[in-house]
C-alpha cells in the first residue's frame, strides 16, 4: 500500500507571493506607526534578511523544510524593509507641498477646471488645478485645490478663476474615521473650500495641454451619452463610460447601495475586465473565424494587445483615478501573461499586481478599494482553481449545460466575492447589504451582458455617428437595473448596520484571510481560527460610550442605549461619522436634558457627570461635581491642574482635535485623540 502524500502547507508561497505578502507587511506598518520611522527601522529587517538569506545559501543541504522556512523569512523581511522605504519616499514627494494656510479669507483661485462632480450632500463641487498665484508658488509640482461652487457653464478642461474661502485639508471628524488630508497629500490638493461667487473664465493656461485635452474629451463624451440618453439612466452611463459622476441621482446612488452594487459606480477591477476580456474574447472569436491564419498562430496573443490598448484608452477616459490605476495595473497582468504564454488567473498574477500597484502607490494599502478588490479577486482564483480539480469532463456539453455552467459560475462569483468582501466592507463603510446576493444575482447578468459591452460598442462608434443604436441598448438595459436596484434596496432589513472595529482587528482579519487562501490542505484551518478571533474581537471588544467634537459638541450614550447631544447645530458631520461607526442610523439623536445656569450646563450622562461651561465663573464649583468638562473658554493652566474632572478647552481640542471617550465603573477608562499628541507624520495638520 503507497503511503499518502504528505500536503506541503507551503507550496503557494514562491518569491513573488512573498514579495508581495512583504509588501502589504512594510506598506501597513509604515502608515500605521506612530513616528515618522528613521533609517534603523529600515535596515535591521534588511539586514536580518540577507543575513539569513547568506545562512540559507551557504548551509549544507539537510534540513529543506527549515532552510526553505528560513529563506521565506529571509524574502519577507527585505520585502517589507524595501516597501516600507518606499512608502516613506513616496509620502515625502507628496505631501512635501505647502499646505495652504490662509485665514478664512476668500481668495482668488486661477488655473483650469479639472473635473466636476458632487460632494456627498449633492452639491458641486470643482477640482482645480492651480496655474497662477500664491498657491501655485508653494510647490514645484501640480497643486490643485477642491472648492464648492457653481461652474456656471464651465466644464473641464477651460480656463477658470474664482473667489473662494479655502482652509487645509481637514483631517479626520472623527478618531479612526476617514482622514481627507491623509488622502487628499496623495492627490497633491493642498486646500478645500467653497466659491463665494460663480466660477468664470479665467487667463488661458499655456501647460498642462495634453492633460486639458484629455479633460475636454471626457467632458465632451460625458455630455455626448447624457444627449443620448433620459436623465437618470444617462447620468449612469456617463459615469461608468467616462467617471463623471456628478449627474447621477442621489437617490439611485442610495439604491444601488443598499442592493450590494455599490460597486457598479466606482470604475474598477470589474468595469476594466469586463471591457478587456470582452474586447479579448470579440477580437480572438474574430480571429479564430479565420481558419488558415488561425492555424498557423495564435489568435489570443493580438486579441491581448487589443484588449491592452483598448484598456488603457478607458483608463485615459475615466479619469485616471487611483481605483481605475489599480484596476489597469490588474488586466496589464492578466493580459501580460496571456501574451507570455503563462496561466492568466492564478495566485503568482495577482501577487505581481499588488507588488506593481504597492511600488506605485503604497497609501493604497488602507483604502477600502485596494483591500476589497484583492480580497475578492484572490478569493476567485483560490475557489476556481478548487472548481478547476474537482469539476468532471463533460459537464457542461450542450445548451443547457452551458447555461448551468454560466447560472451556476455567476451565482458562485457573486456568492464568493461577496463573502470576501463583505467584512472590509463593514469595517470601512459600517453597513452590510443583507440582500447583496440577491441583488448581484438580479442584476449583474443585464450589466455584465448587456449594459458594459453596448456602451463600449457605442463608444467605439462615435466617431463614424453610429452610436445611437448601442447606446439606446444600454440604456434599455440602466432603466431595468435601477429598477431592480431599487425594489431590492425598499425590501425590509435591506442594510445593516454594525460597529466600527480598531485597526488592529482589521489587520488580524485580513492575515486570517491571506493565510486561509494561501495555505493548503487542513493547515488553512489555522487561517479560518484567526479570522474567526478577528471576528469575535470586533464583537466583545467595548465600545466607547461618549463623543466630544473639535468644536466642543457632546454626544454620549445615556443609560437606557439611547444617544443625546449637546447642540444639534453643531458639528453634525462628526456628529453624524461618529454615530455610524456606532452602528446607529435613522433619526438624530435628541438633545440632553442638562440643568444650566449663566455659566453653563451641566447632565448626568450614564456614570458620569459632563459639564459644557461658556464661562468660568464659578469653576471651582463646576470641577467639583463634573467628571468630564468641554469649556468653550479657554482654561489656565493652573486651573486645570486643580480640577478634579477631565478638561477639554478649546486649546486641547484644537490641538489633539475630537475625543473618543470609553467609560466604566463610575471614571474614565480610555481617552482616544483624532490627533494624539506627540504623533507627528509628514500627513499631519496642525
Amino acid at each position: 500500500m503507497r503511503p499518502a502524500k504528505s500536503i506541503d502547507p507551503f507550496a503557494d508561497f514562491g518569491p513573488v507571493i512573498l514579495t508581495a505578502l512583504g509588501g502589504i507587511i512594510g506598506c501597513s506598518a509604515y502608515f500605521f506607526v506612530s513616528a515618522e520611522p528613521g533609517p534603523v527601522v529600515f535596515l535591521v529587517p534588511a539586514v536580518t534578511g540577507l543575513v539569513l538569506g547568506l545562512l540559507v545559501h551557504f548551509s549544507p543541504v539537510g534540513r529543506k523544510r527549515w532552510l526553505r522556512l528560513t529563506a521565506m523569512l529571509a524574502i519577507l523581511l527585505v520585502a517589507a524593509a524595501a516597501f516600507m522605504w518606499r512608502a516613506q519616499d513616496h509620502t515625502r514627494a507628496h505631501h512635501g507641498a505647502t499646505v495652504y494656510r490662509g485665514g478664512g479669507e476668500a481668495v482668488l483661485v486661477e488655473g483650469w477646471l479639472e473635473a466636476v462632480d458632487r460632494s456627498g450632500s449633492g452639491r458641486q463641487r470643482l477640482l482645480i488645478r492651480v496655474s497662477n498665484g500664491a498657491l501655485a508658488a508653494s510647490s514645484s509640482g501640480v497643486v490643485r485645490v477642491r472648492v464648492l461652487g457653481d461652474p456656471a457653464g464651465l466644464v473641464a478642461g477651460d480656463a477658470v478663476a474664482l473667489r473662494a474661502v479655502l482652509s487645509p485639508p481637514r483631517p479626520a471628524a472623527v478618531p479612526g474615521s476617514y482622514d481627507f488630508a491623509f488622502h487628499a497629500g496623495f492627490s497633491n490638493i493642498v486646500a478645500t473650500g467653497y466659491g463665494i461667487s460663480p466660477a468664470t473664465a479665467g487667463p488661458s493656461v499655456d501647460g498642462d495641454r495634453l492633460a486639458r485635452g484629455i479633460a475636454r474629451i471626457r467632458a465632451s463624451l460625458s455630455s455626448h451619452i447624457r444627449d443620448r440618453m433620459a436623465p437618470r439612466p444617462g447620468g449612469l452611463a456617463a459615469a461608468l463610460l467616462t467617471g463623471d459622476r456628478a449627474h447621477i441621482a442621489p437617490r439611485d446612488v442610495e439604491a444601488l447601495r443598499r442592493a450590494g452594487l455599490g460597486h457598479v459606480l466606482a470604475i474598477s477591477g470589474m468595469h476594466m475586465a469586463l471591457l478587456a476580456g470582452g474586447v479579448f474574447f470579440a477580437v480572438r472569436l474574430c480571429l479564430s473565424a479565420i481558419t488558415p491564419w488561425a492555424r498557423r498562430h495564435d489568435p489570443a496573443l493580438p486579441a491581448a494587445f487589443v484588449a491592452l490598448i483598448f484598456a488603457a484608452g478607458y483608463l485615459v477616459l475615466s479619469g485616471s483615478t487611483i481605483p481605475t490605476q489599480r484596476a489597469f495595473i490588474m488586466t496589464v497582468s492578466v493580459l501580460g501573461a496571456v501574451i507570455l504564454r503563462r496561466r492568466a488567473l492564478s495566485m503568482h498574477t495577482l501577487a505581481l499586481a499588488v507588488i506593481a500597484v504597492l511600488v506605485m502607490q503604497p497609501q493604497a494599502i488602507v483604502t477600502p478599494g485596494f483591500q476589497m478588490s484583492f480580497s475578492a479577486a484572490a478569493a476567485l482564483v483560490a475557489v476556481a482553481r478548487v472548481w478547476q480539480q474537482s469539476r468532471g469532463h463533460g459537464a457542461s456539453r450542450g445548451v443547457f449545460g452551458q447555461l448551468r455552467l454560466f447560472i451556476g459560475g455567476l451565482g458562485t462569483t457573486s456568492l464568493v466575492a461577496g463573502t470576501a468582501t463583505a467584512g472590509f466592507a463593514a469595517f470601512h463603510f459600517h453597513r452590510i447589504a443583507t440582500f447583496g446576493l440577491a441583488g448581484n444575482l438580479l442584476v449583474m447578468p443585464i450589466f455584465s451582458l448587456l449594459v458594459m459591452p453596448a456602451g463600449v460598442l457605442g463608444l467605439v462608434l462615435i466617431p463614424v455617428g453610429l452610436d445611437a443604436l448601442p447606446f439606446r441598448v444600454m440604456e434599455a438595459g440602466l432603466v431595468v437595473m435601477l429598477d431592480l436596484a431599487g425594489r431590492v434596496a425598499d425590501w425590509p432589513g435591506a442594510q445593516r448596520t454594525v460597529v466600527a472595529a480598531p485597526g488592529a482587528v482589521l489587520a488580524l482579519f485580513s492575515a486570517g484571510f491571506i493565510l486561509l487562501l494561501l495555505l493548503r490542505g487542513a493547515f488553512r484551518g489555522a487561517g479560518g481560527a484567526v479570522m474567526a478571533i478577528a471576528l469575535a474581537a470586533w464583537m466583545l471588544l467595548p465600545q466607547p460610550d461618549l463623543f466630544i467634537s473639535e468644536t466642543g459638541l457632546v454626544l454620549a450614550r445615556n443609560g437606557d442605549e439611547a444617544w443625546v447631544v449637546s447642540d444639534r447645530r453643531r458639528s453634525r458631520f462628526a456628529a453624524r461619522v461618529f454615530l455610524e461607526a456606532r452602528g446607529v442610523g435613522g433619526a438624530p439623536p435628541q438633545r440632553w436634558q442638562a440643568r444650566c445656569d449663566g455659566s453653563g450646563c451641566s447632565a448626568r450622562l450614564g456614570e458620569l457627570t459632563v459639564t459644557r461651561l461658556t464661562r468660568l465663573d464659578d469653576w471651582a464649583t463646576d470641577c467639583a461635581r463634573s467628571d468630564i468638562i468641554v469649556s468653550d473658554a479657554r482654561m489656565p493652566t493652573w486651573i486645570i491642574a486643580q480640577c478634579r474632572a477631565e478638561v477639554f478647552d478649546p486649546d486641547r481640542l484644537a490641538r489633539t482635535g475630537s475625543q473618543v471617550i470609553q467609560t466604566g465603573g463610575h471614571r474614565i477608562m480610555s481617552v482616544r485623540s483624532a490627533r494624539p499628541a506627540g504623533v507627528r507624520r509628514l500627513w499631519s495638520t496642525g
